[in-house]
């Protein structure tokens, strides 16, 4: 493909996964794309677990064999744990068992390999440091022809004129310059950069979790490990601490990063009282805070905050949104490179056409903005059943009739299906609960939502 004309086919802001994946994908098609980046890499970043969707990404791009050479943990599967100090797990649940339905474990896994997914020729995805990745990420497109800027922040994109101009500064003391394109690629993640400019973001009424996180080197895995191939999944551990949860995600053979995720009400301002928290949400979890004792953090803590949000729009005349820069809602299933990933890859198909055909428009794009708005409705929706109750969770992933639906959400298989058949009857099972005060699971509804699945732009 050959065009003329602006300094660029595409410009991109952004060179995280989101940005650098889209970069490669238009340079290995033969557009002349640019990824401006503000930071040097590699830096740290949070978002270290992947899903399998992301492999069919790998396979398009020819990355594999990279990530096989840098050692990242496979991923196999992933697994839930919880402390029963209510006796949630204890009981027969009144007559579960007589209906013939099997009642929540305090302790469910999957296998990755219990579902085959089209595209994917293996039963695992990875961990990732998130330093290593996005930096061979971002010299894979380089490497493919994309022309990639580090250092650079982006001030402003003009689309006042035919060709829209990326404004931007080099070092702390240059002056302003600017490029010209026919299409810009917002991928700046959550600095939401085009969301900003065109005031389009909106900040999500139900979530607004925290992290607070940091990695620990000889943490023994083993401890929540049910089998030897259970060390390198991602567990998620439940808190007695309404809507808190612990991430346990191998970087190395010998690293563990640990993260607590919270509302916001119980992150306090001070790094010391966010700290505490850290301690004191571990201490609900004997075996871990043991664990974590015996291991020696390695790292400062870090912590996230302000998580979810949505754009009133994710594509425009000659502009388009990818990963976290149109839409983030919470890290619980490790969703947020997969959507960085997958978004670019279906984005570029429509920007190819674009290019092709001379048409720049809102409406060229509406192929991707349709599949990433039913993939992050999935997204959301399964999470927002999974905080309401997260005991129906389990109780889905150990019911062999609803397994395989649930694992294909797991996977990341989100963006076919207007309304996945397990999504229908996880949410007629909470409405029944929340109407029915006498139901033996309404002590148990998560208090994050009023009206748990409330429609977010």
């Amino acid at each position: 493909m050959v065009l003329t004309k602006p300094d660029f086919d595409v410009a991109i802001i952004g060179g995280g996964p989101a940005g650098s994946s889209m970069g490669a994908y238009l340079a290995k098609a033969g557009v002349n794309c640019v990824v401006f980046e503000r930071e040097l890499f590699p830096r740290p970043h949070v978002g270290e677990s992947l899903v399998p969707s992301s492999m069919r990404v790998f396979r398009d791009l020819d990355l594999i064999d990279q990530m096989e050479s840098a050692k990242f943990p496979h991923k196999y599967g992933a697994a839930w744990t919880a402390e029963d100090q209510r006796g949630v797990y204890d009981h027969d649940w009144l007559g579960l068992k007589e209906r013939g339905e099997l009642r929540p474990e305090s302790h469910v896994d999957v296998q990755f390999s219990e579902r085959a997914q089209d595209g994917v020729d293996r039963d695992y995805t990875y961990h990732v440091d998130r330093g290593k990745f996005d930096l061979m990420l971002l010299q894979h497109a380089n490497k493919l022809g994309a022309a990639v800027y580090e250092g650079v922040k982006v001030s402003a994109v003009d689309f006042s004129t035919e060709d829209p101009t990326v404004h931007f500064t080099m070092g702390k003391n240059s002056k302003m310059m600017g490029v010209t394109a026919r299409i810009v690629v917002d991928a700046s993640g959550r600095n939401t950069f085009l969301g900003n400019q065109l005031k389009l973001k909106v900040k999500d009424p139900v979530f607004d979790q925290y992290a607070i996180h940091t990695w620990f080197d000889s943490y023994d895995r083993k401890i929540f490990a049910k089998r030897e191939a259970h060390k390198d999944f991602i567990f998620i551990h439940f808190l007695p601490i309404s809507n808190t949860w612990i991430w346990q995600i191998p970087i190395s053979d010998a690293v563990t990063s640990i993260g607590v995720v919270t509302q916001k009400k119980n992150f306090a301002k001070s790094r010391q009282e966010r700290e505490d928290f850290f301690w004191s949400s571990v201490d609900t979890r004997p075996a871990l805070r043991e664990a974590l004792q015996n291991a020696r953090r390695i790292h400062p803590f870090r912590d996230e905050g302000d998580y979810s949000y949505a754009m009133r729009q994710i594509c425009g005349d000659r502009w388009v949104m990818v990963g976290d820069a149109g839409r983030f809602v919470d890290p619980i299933f490790s969703t947020g490179v997969s959507i960085a990933l997958n978004s670019s890859r279906f984005a570029h198909t429509d920007i190819l056409a674009s290019l092709e055909k001379g048409d720049y428009s809102r409406k060229a794009f509406s192929n991707f903005e349709n599949t990433i708005r039913l993939g992050t409705k999935n997204w959301y929706d399964f999470i927002t059943v999974y905080y309401r109750l997260n005991v129906l969770f389990t109780y889905f992933v150990g019911d062999p009739r609803y397994r395989i639906d649930v694992l294909k959400l797991l996977q990341g298989d989100v963006y076919d299906d207007a309304t996945p058949p397990v999504l229908q009857k996880m949410r007629e099972m909470v409405t029944e609960v929340e109407k029915n005060e006498k139901h033996p699971w309404h002590k148990l509804l998560g208090d994050m939502t009023v009206d748990a699945f409330q429609q977010v732009i």
